[in-house]
């Protein structure tokens, strides 16, 4: 019986585990109102509140790391390219 509920008891937490990714690409649009970011393969991504939104531009390339919860795409780490002042 032991084995069983924890049988159950495991599924349902892989069932509700967030599930993380990563991707690259173009910035294509940054909503600041929804706190989301486009990529230009058309996916989106859920930005923290506390993200320096101005950083983020159109066109900018970026690296983002992000865990799926709920449905949505919440971006957990990000790196930006480094700027060039040679």
């Amino acid at each position: 019986m032991r084995t069983l509920i924890g049988a159950i008891a495991a599924t349902l937490l892989l069932s509700t585990a967030a599930f993380a990714g990563q991707t690259e690409g173009l910035i294509k649009k940054v909503d600041k109102d929804a706190l989301t970011l486009t990529l230009d393969d058309g996916k989106s991504y859920k930005l923290n509140a506390e993200t320096y939104l101005d950083a983020l531009k159109p066109g900018m390339d970026i690296v983002i790391a992000y865990d799926v919860n709920n449905g949505e795409n919440v971006v957990t780490d990000m790196q930006l390219p480094d700027s060039d002042t040679n």
